[in-house]
């Protein structure tokens, strides 16, 4: 049964020192950190995990469909993405490819979350320009639409080598590509992307105030409304969040208070009570956290993917893991609370088989090799 609003978790993969004990993992014990959360997260009846893209320390994901796939081959249900994918630097036709391949190892439980990402000396790495960022994901992301849905395609533009007649293989499963989300913080131009092309728009708004977030998803609805693809209230609407719970709201905040206090993502910046009330961050009670993630719809609108960033900030993984625990028990009461009222022309969450169906069912859409241009012979396929 698809959910109406698919609950997930998703990492950035950073590497940080735990202020409790002052160790550190390595890059090993992250890595299989990692895998150890997604196979936790199905078991605790979740329905995404995503990790990030990074090519630069303290983080460890550079290559996330590789990831990807290993968790595909260990799990049965839950969707696989991305948090994000660059489409800045990252070659068109690799994603084309690699996505596709993920797509079909894990039977189309792949989509992908595409952003340019903020690590400004990430782009001269991959022979790009930081400032030309945003004509990158433009153009970039013409050309990876394309090669999803064409074959044999011409392209020439400003940030690749022209392409004469190339067809991405492998073709999408079922001949229906990968849905795509596009990630945004605060750039009208993406939210105008993923309208235009009537894609989702996520909006990681754990560092933001709701108010802003408001703001960017509004920009995006009325957008995805004006290029037809919709009502305003039925375009498709992805949300970030974090926090941090026990059963008992006091142990949460003393448990929580150091990684907040020290970890870099935090910044050093405004206290945790402060930050907790701006932000939606929430530390508290597994009740306290229901309670604020479904009042999220009443600055959106109802949604379609709520993803809460779970292993961050120096977190050992026996907590992430008691995290999820306690995620899991309270996901009957908020897939509950999402449902409540949601009228029944706003979209269910995007998942293959939905698509497919859509699409008017699976088609085959392996692109065979022409008869030999030496011999005229055909290539035979037993």
């Amino acid at each position: 049964m698809n959910n109406p609003v698919q609950i997930g978790v998703f990492s950035v993969s950073d590497i940080t020192t735990d202020p409790t004990t002052d160790r550190t993992p390595s890059e090993h014990e992250r890595i299989k950190a990692s895998v150890a959360i997604a196979k936790k997260a199905e078991d605790v009846g979740l329905d995404v995990f995503a990790i990030g893209e990074h090519h630069n320390p303290p983080f460890f994901s550079s290559s996330p469909t590789t990831t990807l796939s290993y968790i595909a081959a260990q799990t049965e249900r839950i969707i696989l993405s991305t948090a994000t994918t660059l489409i800045t630097t990252n070659d068109p036709v690799k994603i084309a490819e690699d996505f596709a391949m993920l797509q079909h190892l894990a039977d189309g439980r792949a989509d992908l979350m595409l952003g340019r990402g903020n690590t400004g000396p990430v782009y001269p790495w991959f022979g790009q320009d930081i400032r030309n960022g945003i004509n990158l994901a433009i153009e970039n992301y013409a050309l990876l639409h394309r090669l999803w849905r064409e074959t044999d395609v011409d392209w020439d533009g400003r940030f690749r080598t022209p392409l004469a007649g190339f067809t991405s293989t492998p073709r999408p499963l079922d001949d229906v590509p990968p849905f795509v989300w596009h990630g945004s913080i605060r750039s009208p131009e993406i939210a105008e992307q993923a309208a235009y092309y009537g894609d989702g728009f996520f909006h990681n708004n754990i560092f933001w105030t709701m108010s802003h977030t408001r703001q960017m998803i509004d920009l995006y609805r009325r957008r995805y409304e004006h290029y037809g693809h919709g009502a305003y209230h039925q375009a498709i609407v992805g949300l970030g969040g974090q926090f941090f719970m026990r059963p008992n709201s006091q142990d949460a905040w003393r448990e929580f208070r150091p990684y907040f206090d020290k970890a870099p993502v935090y910044g050093h910046g405004p206290s945790m009570e402060e930050f907790t009330s701006a932000t939606p961050l929430t530390v508290g009670s597994p009740q306290q956290v229901l309670e604020r993630t479904l009042g999220f719809r009443e600055a959106v609108g109802d949604y379609q993917r709520q993803l809460f960033l779970i292993d961050h900030a120096g977190l050992p993984l026996k907590t992430v893991l008691e995290q999820l625990d306690l995620l899991g028990e309270i996901l009957p009461a908020m897939r509950a609370g999402f449902a409540e009222g949601r009228p029944t022309d706003v979209p269910d969450a995007p998942t293959h088989p939905s698509r497919v169906a859509a699409a008017g069912g699976p088609r085959d859409s392996t692109r065979y090799a022409e008869p030999d241009a030496v011999t005229g012979r055909a290539v035979e396929y037993n």
